[in-house]
């Protein structure tokens, strides 16, 4: 379900890998020794990498030799797996494809990033494995499956409103650490409903580094072969390879449709959904924004349980999200503040006094 645009002669040189480093954690999960390399930054020195290293031994115990019991989920990157490690703590185990120079370039974008990143709306990295050719990364476990199988799974209630407000602003303050409180900003470059994770009581965090892109703040854009999600991928960047954060801005948009509306980004199987979510939601979020009645658009399966202003709000959000114009669409700090709880603001800010036009500045 990715759409790559792949250079004419693709290194395949595999990365130099992390350095060992002992944790905090238990030290039978440490696998020292070896003649392991520092993992090379692109911004030109050796990263401090405090995470524990695991052999392949060690995570073939924990996740019960990767049984189909344990499978998490699997995807073009390969699997992943449940895992209880000795001291009772339970993690995701994730095994790269062998082979794939995709593959180890996502390894080393995934160590790289995250190792940066601390944030209670993002996934945590608790390790990771080099075997041979293996490549395997360990993360906490996130016990309550992704906003995908919530929304779009055939099993379980219908999930409710307050629950989908919690998700969005999470999901939002994790963006919002990641392109404005992180030096160099970090561009996820695949949000989408199946990387955000969710716990028990419905916080979300921000999962799958593999894409992600590091970005100097003096840069405007980035330029980068075209890799995501159908459905997601903002037009700027599909069209033309040039990457900013509003690409993940508007990935962002498309997942708030996604709650509002309960439909997938691109679905042949959706009457009156010839294109994608996105084409078929802007007249409709007009509509709703200047006449207030959100029917069209909202999940029939939610009925009349959610808050008008608090939907309304939402509305305004994607719809400013999803502007064709990446200059005229929010920041995250932006979005993370002042569509979803209104308490959490000033409500005659300007931004929002006028959901009709709703122009947002650069």
């Amino acid at each position: 379900d990715h759409v790559v645009k792949m250079n004419s002669h693709p290194s395949t040189k595999p990365p130099p890998p992390p350095v060992n480093v002992n944790s905090s954690g238990s030290g039978s999960h440490f696998s020292g020794g070896g003649e392991n390399r520092p993992l090379q930054s692109p911004f030109g020195n050796a990263l401090s990498f405090s995470k524990c290293t695991f052999t392949y031994e060690e995570l073939a115990v924990a996740t019960n030799e990767f049984s189909d019991a344990n499978l998490l989920g699997q995807g073009g990157f390969g699997f992943v797996h449940k895992g209880v490690l000795p001291d009772g703590t339970e993690v995701a185990v994730k095994q790269l494809r062998d082979g794939s120079g995709q593959g180890e370039r996502e390894f080393q974008a995934e160590v790289e990033i995250i190792s940066r990143v601390h944030h209670k709306h993002l996934v945590t990295l608790v390790g990771y494995c080099i075997s041979e050719d293996k490549r395997l990364l360990v993360y906490e476990f996130v016990p309550n499956n992704t906003l995908e199988f919530h929304i779009h799974g055939r099993r379980g209630p219908t999930m409710d409103w307050p629950s989908r407000l919690r998700i969005a602003l999470g999901s939002a303050k994790g963006l919002a650490y990641l392109h404005e409180d992180c030096h160099p900003k970090i561009i996820h470059r695949d949000i989408k409903a199946s990387n955000i994770l969710l716990d028990y009581r419905c916080e979300a965090k921000v999962a799958d580094f593999g894409l992600a892109k590091l970005t100097s703040d003096n840069n405007t854009h980035v330029s980068t072969r075209v890799m995501g999600t159908f459905g997601y991928l903002a037009p700027e960047y599909a069209s033309s390879g040039k990457l900013t954060e509003k690409s993940d801005v508007f990935s962002f948009g498309v997942m708030l449709l996604e709650l509002i509306t309960g439909r997938r980004p691109v679905s042949s199987k959706q009457a009156h959904m010839d294109d994608s979510l996105v084409d078929w939601a802007r007249p409709l979020m007009t509509q709703a924004l200047e006449d207030g009645n959100h029917d069209a658009l909202v999940d029939p399966h939610l009925g009349i349980d959610f808050n008008d202003n608090e939907m309304a709000r939402m509305i305004a959000c994607a719809a400013a999200c999803v502007r064709h114009s990446a200059r005229r669409r929010p920041r995250m700090s932006q979005v993370h503040f002042h569509p979803l709880y209104p308490h959490l603001v000033d409500t005659n800010s300007s931004l929002f006094t006028s959901t009709s036009s709703l122009l947002y500045p650069r």
